[in-house]
């Protein structure tokens, strides 16, 4: 991550409130701050422009433009009233697009708040998908995060094919309280040459994905040398998801159903059912 990415989002996290209803948003006269405006005035120009923009996109207003008033603190403990403007992460977007592109903060902001909206339509995106549909779409990005995570292995000093095997087994371990690559097959009563991935639902995948991103990360960014530490690393983070998990009040990995059909039983079907498509059109 580039430092413009992690300036820009501990600038706007920091500003970032959760309303009534559960949702993330900012306000207006505290982002006009945080992107240099001094004239409430000036800034409300910039306000307008996006409102523009989002009622061309036939986009409700009101949905990411809020009225609301709060109250500001006074010299002797007085406290006024004044009117402020909720905005959702797209108001925000819409904002540092029309805003004044010569600041520093607004090129930022710009980054900051494109990936996050992005961000939340792939998130939408994949909410519409069934359960299989989800299993699949993991399924594929672990495939490609592992990849990346045996390399960062490779480079902290884990060289052989079995010296990999006892790494993913650590990081198993710390994710499955205790349980390796064997007892998570004689629990799901798979045979040996099944592999553990193909055989959990999108809610266990999830799980797993999380751990390799973030053992990889961190194996990266702590640059972890020894096949020691990297098994420990993995162990940790496995261990880390786990607990949080926890704290959730979620199930733990090895409690949750094995789906009846595998991964590749799924991906057999999938050609079948664009093949049937093709055929209704």
């Amino acid at each position: 991550m580039s430092n413009i990415q992690k300036y820009s989002e501990k600038t706007f996290e920091d500003i970032k409130h959760i309303n009534e209803y559960g949702v993330e948003c900012w306000l207006a006269r505290e982002l006009a701050s945080v992107l240099e405006y001094a004239r409430w005035e000036n800034f409300y120009k910039v306000l307008e422009k996006a409102k523009e923009a989002c009622e061309n996109s036939n986009i409700d207003l009101e949905d990411h433009f809020r009225d609301v008033t709060k109250m500001i603190e006074l010299a002797k403990g007085a406290q006024r009233e004044i009117e402020d403007i909720e905005l959702s992460r797209y108001a925000c977007y819409l904002i540092v697009q029309n805003a004044d592109p010569r600041k520093k903060i607004i090129a930022l902001g710009q980054t900051y708040f494109a990936v996050q909206t992005r961000r939340q339509e792939l998130q939408d995106e994949f909410n519409k998908l069934d359960e299989d549909a989800k299993r699949l779409a993991i399924r594929d990005e672990i495939r490609d995060h592992n990849k990346s995570l045996a390399e960062a292995a490779q480079m902290a000093g884990v060289k052989t094919q079995q010296e990999y095997a006892v790494f993913q087994n650590k990081g198993y371990q710390g994710l499955y309280g205790g349980l390796g690559v064997k007892e998570i097959h004689q629990r799901k009563s798979l045979k040996k040459s099944q592999k553990i991935l193909d055989h959990m639902g999108s809610t266990e995948l999830a799980a797993n994905l999380f751990r390799a991103t973030q053992t990889d990360e961190k194996i990266r960014r702590d640059k972890v040398k020894g096949k020691e530490r990297a098994n420990r690393t993995h162990f940790v983070v496995g261990k880390t998801v786990r607990n949080t998990i926890k704290k959730l009040g979620g199930t733990m990995p090895e409690d949750l159903p094995t789906p009846d059909e595998s991964i590749k039983q799924l991906e057999m079907k999938e050609p079948k059912k664009l093949e049937g498509k093709n055929v209704t059109r």
